[in-house]
């Protein structure tokens, strides 16, 4: 029973951390208090369900617990007179909620989502911040995404958080006229953190998956929020067309499948189909953003279960208008695979020759295709280099042997 219910918390703060520290911040309107108070409930679940047994709810009894590590809180600081009230009414609603039939309380996360990305906030803070407080992501796997020490990214989030309790910044979906800005940020928080699930596949953790469902939700949430965002449609597209892969990623033995060698009848046409409408959708609103183009390349690769083959040329234009977008250091990298592909292997080297030192150091994609291009054109040595870096820089077991094998063959 004990291992049985320390699962059981684990399984409920995973699932709903982001659903509780938003329900929770929105009517306290200081975050950290709200972290503060549900890993105490957390905690308390860890110690006292292996003796009393797992709640019937156990969402509910983490938010319950959390609301009275706040009102005990509350009575300590030197709270105004009407903050008080008016927090408290916000409890009662949620007791409320607790104790009826079907307990639902309302998610607040979109809600959140935008918060953290106030312009009052730095701007290189909304993506990490929306990563830990929705998706529960620890600051040193952000800071590990972001390139920065953990130390430094700890300080960010950390000043970042503060400013949302002594800006007193409204818990709001912005109005249109304020979206398109803060709509950004929120759309590369959400394909970041799908980005770090997508990862976990090749990973032994049931976490980073479920932050790839998750990403999907918000991402399900913030079009039906906002149905006229082609941005919004394009990714979600985006994230199915990915998502439906998910089973072709490794062969029968666990080992390693690139895109261009995936078994076709093992994605999912369902996701497909919603993927193909999706991204029509993104497209009669006669704009077009970077997610939007980056779901065309994925449609380009799905193409390949009804076709049998994958239209290179096509890719390459495409990601021509992705790096005049978006010129990120993965469009640039993936647009020298392409172009590579189509080109051949020295027109992709010259793209990632212009590429600065700074951002591929430690960019294990980068060396990937590095050492691809180089053993096309047959210079063993420098491909056996680039090979070496990728391995050292890749955190995934099965990646890993993949580009060992690759190695080996040279």
């Amino acid at each position: 029973m004990t291992s049985e219910a320390r699962r059981a918390a684990e399984q409920a703060a995973r699932q709903s951390y982001g659903k509780l520290i938003a329900f929770l911040a929105a009517r306290f309107r200081d975050v950290p208090a709200a972290e503060d108070a549900l890993s105490d409930a957390i905690t308390a679940a860890l110690a006292t369900w292996p003796e009393r047994g797992i709640p019937d709810n156990p969402e509910a009894w983490l938010l319950v617990s959390a609301k009275r590590n706040l009102l005990r809180r509350i009575r300590h600081e030197n709270v105004k007179t009407a903050a008080r009230e008016r927090i408290m009414m916000a409890f009662d609603e949620a007791e409320e909620r607790m104790n009826a039939d079907n307990p639902i309380f309302p998610d607040e996360r979109l809600k959140l989502l935008f918060v953290c990305t106030h312009p009052a906030l730095d701007r290189s803070a909304h993506t990490p911040l929306m990563l830990q407080t929705v998706l529960a992501i620890d600051a040193a796997t952000i800071a590990k995404a972001f390139l920065v020490s953990p130390q430094a990214m700890s300080q960010r989030l950390v000043r970042a958080k503060i400013k949302i309790r002594d800006a007193n910044i409204p818990f709001v979906v912005p109005d249109r006229s304020l979206l398109p800005d803060r709509l950004e940020s929120v759309l590369s928080a959400i394909y970041a953190a799908y980005g770090l699930g997508w990862d976990g596949v090749d990973g032994e953790t049931g976490k980073q998956g479920h932050l790839a469902d998750e990403a999907i939700w918000l991402g399900r949430t913030l079009l039906a929020t906002l149905p006229e965002e082609p941005e919004a449609a394009g990714l979600l597209s985006l994230m199915l067309y990915s998502e439906s892969r998910r089973g072709a990623r490794r062969d029968v033995n666990g080992q390693y499948v690139p895109l261009d060698q995936q078994n076709t009848a093992l994605w999912d046409a369902e996701m497909i189909v919603e993927a193909d409408k999706l991204l029509r959708l993104a497209g009669t609103f006669d704009h077009l953003g970077p997610f939007q183009c980056q779901a065309a390349i994925q449609s380009v690769h799905a193409d390949r279960r009804r076709s049998g083959v994958t239209d290179w040329t096509v890719l390459a234009k495409l990601y021509d208008a992705l790096v005049l977008m978006k010129p990120t250091v993965g469009a640039r990298v993936s647009h020298a695979a392409v172009t590579g592909r189509v080109q051949g292997p020295a027109a992709g080297l010259r793209h990632l020759n212009q590429m600065a030192e700074r951002d591929i150091n430690s960019y294990q994609p980068y060396w990937a295709v590095r050492a691809h291009l180089l053993a096309e054109v047959e210079d063993t040595k420098e491909a056996v280099a680039a090979y070496q870096m990728a391995i050292g820089l890749s955190e995934s077991n099965v990646i890993r042997d993949w580009l060992q094998k690759k190695l080996i063959a040279l």
